[in-house]
């Protein structure tokens, strides 16, 4: 797959980029005019960035079906996908040991609803999901991060974030539905590359990738993104940064 192509996990149910939700009637252009598409017709999520050619990005997080994604990354870029799932309508709960970390963002995205919420590491409760009121669930744990409380559930999406390569990260990404990494060491990227079935070239790349771009895949297919953030992301969150 050339960079820049929406993930699609072939040998899972669950694909990667794109809602599998309500589906309206596709609109028909000649295709001179394909051109003219800035987003994809008939899908929702969440504008993650965009690919290599310069498309918009879109991950589905709002799903009918558990949806696991494993983030080997920077806080920053997992503040960004929240902030921009609360502008979808999602609901957010952070479970952190960090909370200093996500207090402004919390702060600033609550103001006239109480859209993110805030846990101790291990003490999330029940979200009650559903279609009208989706949840994406973001687990900032450390490195080895315990079993949750609460998991991937229909229309709840889990996001775990890995600051480096732990003991249990090859395990995480196995059984997750879509993996991103960022920027890490060059022997944290031969593990990478073994458990996602990498090529050469990207494995290489893994250790030199800016602050702000994160390769994105399953162990069939990848794509890189790069998240640029908006004015009002910037004035909260900061320039984009690998590690705080």
């Amino acid at each position: 797959m050339n960079a820049g192509t929406p993930v699609n996990a072939t040998p899972r149910p669950r694909l990667g980029f794109g809602l599998l939700g309500p589906r309206r009637g596709r609109h028909e252009l000649p295709p001179e005019q394909f051109d003219a598409l800035a987003l994809p017709v008939g899908d929702d999520g969440v504008v993650i960035g965009s690919d290599a050619q310069g498309a918009p990005a879109v991950l589905g997080l709002a799903r009918p079906s558990a949806f696991d994604v494993v983030l080997v990354g920077g806080a920053w870029t997992a503040q960004v996908l929240a902030l921009r799932a609360v502008g979808t309508g999602a609901r957010v709960a952070v479970e952190t040991g960090r909370r200093q970390l996500w207090s402004t963002l919390a702060q600033s995205a609550n103001s006239g609803r109480q859209c993110v919420t805030l846990h101790d590491v291990g003490r999330v409760p029940p979200q009650g999901p559903s279609a009208h009121s989706p949840v994406l669930l973001v687990r900032d744990c450390g490195a080895r991060p315990p079993r949750g409380r609460v998991g991937a559930a229909p229309w709840q999406s889990v996001l775990t974030l890995l600051p480096y390569l732990g003991p249990t990260t090859p395990r995480l990404m196995e059984r997750a539905d879509l993996v991103g990494v960022q920027r890490v060491a060059p022997e944290e990227a031969l593990v990478v590359g073994r458990t996602m079935n990498l090529p050469a070239d990207d494995v290489e790349a893994l250790s030199a990738l800016p602050d702000g771009v994160t390769l994105w895949c399953t162990p069939s297919a990848r794509t890189y993104v790069t998240t640029r953030p908006t004015e009002p992301e910037t004035g909260l969150l900061g320039a984009a940064r690998r590690m705080e």
